[in-house]
């Protein structure tokens, strides 16, 4: 019923009449993966009829983050207050305003991914560039405590950089 076809077909020395399938070895990479997915126009699927089937539900990539991304960003307005109520004498207040305002921007990064560089149209693209977010969220993770433990933290700098 189903076959497998390869490029190079070369006969059998140990068995007359068989016949050995080997690829050939190639250097160059495939770059189909990373080749657009052709769409529909419209991206109508089956007829402009039918009913729309919504992705399932998926609490990080588009259900919730929307919640996560208030919820932070409600959180970060007393904390951007209290340098200038109680001074930048805290540690504990600046690590936790730089780690929120961090995750804030992955969030509004990721729903950018998410809305510019969609997985139906973009698969591996899609894949590279929430890694690559992932990566720089990271490097920027360790920023945050190589700052927060060699220097003052971040409200510090943002003091010294406005008095300069």
């Amino acid at each position: 019923m189903f076959s497998i076809v390869s490029r190079v077909s070369r006969p059998s020395i140990l068995k007359p009449g068989l016949k050995f399938h080997a690829r050939t070895l190639r250097l160059l990479p495939d770059w189909s993966k990373y080749k657009l997915i052709e769409q529909p126009p419209g991206y109508i699927v089956e007829t402009v009829n039918e009913a729309y089937k919504p992705p399932l539900p998926n609490a990080y990539d588009g259900s919730y983050h929307w919640t996560y991304d208030r919820i932070i960003s409600i959180a970060m307005v007393p904390l951007v207050m209290t340098p200038f109520v109680a001074g930048v004498e805290f540690p504990v207040i600046d690590a936790t305003f730089s780690v929120l305002t961090l995750f804030h921007c992955h969030a509004g990064f990721k729903s950018c991914i998410i809305d510019y560089i969609p997985k139906r149209v973009y698969n591996a693209w899609y894949g590279v560039a929430t890694k690559l977010l992932t990566f720089g969220t990271c490097v920027a993770m360790y920023g945050i405590y190589v700052m927060e433990t060699t220097s003052n933290g971040l409200f510090d700098v943002v003091k010294s950089l406005w008095m300069a």
